[in-house]
């Protein structure tokens, strides 16, 4: 009786990943090369699209500049 509950336990867990499976890489979030103007002046994190979330929230002008070393 108890062979067959786990024969079926196995075939139910064979088509879903487990806790573990998911939560094994750890996830980075992808880092903006450049940040726009208005972000890097107040210090805000920039998504780096053509027009970032905080200046389009703003009503700003988006714009970016090569980093000069």
């Amino acid at each position: 009786m108890s062979s067959q509950t786990g024969t079926s336990q196995q075939a139910n867990n064979q088509g879903q990943e487990s806790d573990e499976d998911v939560f094994s890489q750890p996830r980075t979030p992808r880092r903006t090369p450049m940040a726009c103007h208005f972000c890097r002046g107040r210090k805000l994190k920039c998504d780096g699209r053509q027009t970032c979330a905080n200046c389009q929230r703003r009503g700003l002008a988006c714009t970016y500049a090569p980093i000069q070393k």
